[in-house]
Order: structure tokens, then C-alpha cells, then sequence
């Protein structure tokens, strides 16, 4: 598979300059860059490693002097890392799996699959279950029964969908995704310990010992269109209504989804992101790295958590937030800033002290 730099450039909407009949048929970075791949070169400090390949061509960032980079040929785009979407999607070789319905695949006689679906081997699909035309199911896939998955989705090595759960179109499940498993819900004869102390922020009562009782999920799990989710994510079912996730919302990998959750449009939930059950969070989230959200709590829509941040309350729209607990970022800032300079402030009171202490005694 190879494109001419022309094509390459007609399909980003981009600029080809040079010679336009170049075929490449891979990306690189610049010092790996072989005479047959397109060097990543999209901004100067990037450039710099063109010296260290042989490309002849290169993604470059408007204004670049292409020539002085000893290219002959040059795609310019206005915002490359935007034009970087279009043409992985280009370059992508899939996965390899071979089209058709692999003969160790396990398909109920009752199952739908659409138009041009694909099913990997050993793969095993439930009774009733209904999958779109032109989906792409991987090896040692499982859907439930009564599972429902949209049309042009691509499930990859070991997804596992439970019963009922609703997938809409042009989903993207990557390796090891758990959707539908059983929420974390368990509940005790009397009051607990835990119950107290989160009434009291800090006393547990008399509450005895007890073994705990499972409250079984008897709701699902729904995805929206070109969602989305990352390798050995989890997003549990719901205990009586859905767990939900909205339209082009991306889950990284190892995010945790607990049962109830609803999750708007547009939303990113970065790695290691962990969001309790029962929260709602807005549309166009994003929640960086190590994120929490306890239970029960509400994000506002285009609500920004930086890495490590802990939501132990309601975030109103539009506020950007760090640290532990989770408040506005600059006031965090400020915060660790005034904390960086507690042991001079101890030495200076220290001094004072001292200085305090001399006086009296030489009254």
C-alpha cells in the first residue's frame, strides 16, 4: 500500500509542494525516515532529525523552509497534528484478522449480523444477539445475549460484551475491554461502619461487623456513536437503569466506570481515570490521568481535571480544577507554591523566636 504525496494532500485537504508523484507508503519520525516513508516533521524541533534519515518527503508545519531541509517533496498542512488523524487513518494496516466468519467462531442460531461482518477466531457470540453491517469482530471476542452492536464498529482480541449491553455505530473496543460486568454494589443487614463515617467524616459509631450481600445489576450498559474505549477498560452495568456513555466520547485505557454513571458527548477520560457510581459528568470533559470522581457527584460541562486531581464534590461548568481535594487550578498553584516555601517561613519564625527570647532576658 503507497500514495503519491498528491493523493496524500488531496485527501488531508493539505498543501503538496515539490515532486507530487513520490510514493510513500509509511510514516516515520525523521532520523528513521527511509526514501519510501513520509517523515513526521510537523514542527522545528522535529525537523532537526531529518538530517539523521533519507526522507525524501515530510508532513511539515506552515512556513517551513522545505527545501533548506533537503526534502523534495513537502506536505503543508495548517494545523499537522489535526492532519495527523486522516492520515494514520491512511496508513493504518489494520489488524490482520482476514475477512469472513473464522470456522472456530461460536455463533448462536438465533444471532443477527449485518453485511459485511467479520468474525475472528474463537470468538463467541450469544443467542440473539445483533451485530451491525461492516463491524469487525477480533479472535476470542464474547457477546452476550440480546447484545446489540451498530454497524462499522471494529471489536478488538478480547472484548468482553455482556448480556444486553447496547453498542452504537462505528465503536472502537480495544483489547481486553469489559463492558456490562456487575457494579460494585454490596449492602449490609444493619447500618455499617463505612455508612456512619460517611454521615459523620470521621466516627464510626457502634456499628458491629457484618458480612456484606451483593445487590445484583439488573440494568445494562449503553455506548453512543464513534465512542471510543481503551484496552482493559471497564464500564460496569447498571443496578437498575443504564450506565451510559454519550456520543464521541474516548475512553482511555484502565479507566473504571463505575454502575449508574452517565457520561455526556464529546468527553475524554484519560488513563486511570476512576469514576464512582451514580456521577454524572457533562459534555466535552476531559479528565487527565489518575483522575477520581467519588459517587453520587456532578461535572459540569467543558469541566478540565488535571492529572491526579480528586473530585469529592459537585464541579459547576466550564472550571478547570486540580490537587487533592480538587479546586480551582490556580488556587492549587498558589497553594503548593506558599507550601515550597513553609521550611524558610519555619526557619524565619525560627530567627524571630530566638530574636523574642534574647530581648526578654536582657530586660
Amino acid at each position: 500500500m503507497s500514495y503519491t504525496i498528491s493523493e496524500i494532500a488531496k485527501s488531508l485537504g493539505a498543501t503538496a509542494l515539490g515532486d507530487d508523484t513520490i510514493r510513500v507508503g509509511a510514516l516515520a519520525e525523521p532520523g528513521d525516515a527511509g526514501p519510501n516513508d513520509l517523515a513526521l516533521a510537523t514542527k522545528p524541533e522535529y525537523a532537526e532529525g531529518l538530517s539523521n534519515g533519507r526522507a525524501r518527503a515530510a508532513l511539515i508545519w506552515d512556513g517551513a523552509d522545505w527545501q533548506g531541509l533537503g526534502l523534495k517533496a513537502a506536505i503543508v498542512a495548517p494545523r499537522p497534528r489535526y492532519a495527523m488523524s486522516g492520515l494514520t487513518a491512511m496508513m493504518d494496516l489494520g489488524e490482520g484478522w482476514g475477512d469472513g466468519i473464522h470456522p472456530s467462531a461460536i455463533i448462536h442460531e438465533t444471532a443477527q449480523l449485518g453485511e459485511g461482518v467479520h468474525i475472528g477466531p474463537l470468538t463467541v457470540i450469544g443467542a440473539r444477539a445483533v451485530i451491525g453491517a461492516g463491524t469487525r469482530v477480533g479472535p476470542q471476542v464474547s457477546v452476550g445475549a440480546d447484545a446489540v452492536i451498530g454497524e462499522g464498529g471494529l471489536i478488538r482480541e478480547g472484548v468482553r460484551i455482556a448480556a444486553r449491553v447496547r453498542i452504537g455505530a462505528r465503536v472502537i473496543l480495544n483489547p481486553g475491554a469489559v463492558l456490562g460486568g456487575d457494579g460494585f454494589s454490596f449492602v449490609t443487614p444493619e447500618k455499617s461502619g463505612a455508612e456512619a463515617v460517611r454521615e459523620t467524616l470521621g466516627d464510626q459509631g457502634d456499628a458491629a461487623a457484618q458480612s456484606y450481600v451483593r445487590i445484583h445489576s439488573v440494568g445494562s450498559v449503553r455506548l453512543g456513536d464513534d465512542v471510543e474505549v481503551g484496552a482493559n477498560a471497564a464500564i460496569d452495568r447498571g443496578t437498575v437503569r443504564d450506565t451510559v456513555i454519550g456520543d464521541r466520547t474516548k475512553v482511555d485505557t484502565l479507566v473504571m466506570v463505575a454502575h449508574n454513571v452517565v457520561v455526556g458527548t464529546d468527553t475524554l477520560l484519560c488513563g486511570l481515570v476512576g469514576i464512582a457510581g451514580s456521577s454524572r459528568i457533562g459534555n466535552n470533559v476531559v479528565l487527565a490521568g489518575q483522575v477520581g470522581v467519588g459517587d453520587n457527584l456532578f461535572v459540569g460541562d467543558n469541566v478540565i481535571a488535571g492529572g491526579g486531581t480528586k473530585i469529592l464534590s459537585n464541579v459547576p461548568a466550564g472550571r478547570v480544577i486540580l490537587g487533592y481535594p480538587a479546586m480551582k487550578m490556580d488556587a492549587h498553584i498558589d497553594m503548593y507554591k506558599h507550601l515550597r516555601r513553609l521550611g524558610r517561613l519555619v526557619a524565619d519564625v525560627a530567627q524571630l523566636k530566638k530574636a523574642v527570647s534574647n530581648g526578654e532576658r536582657s530586660d
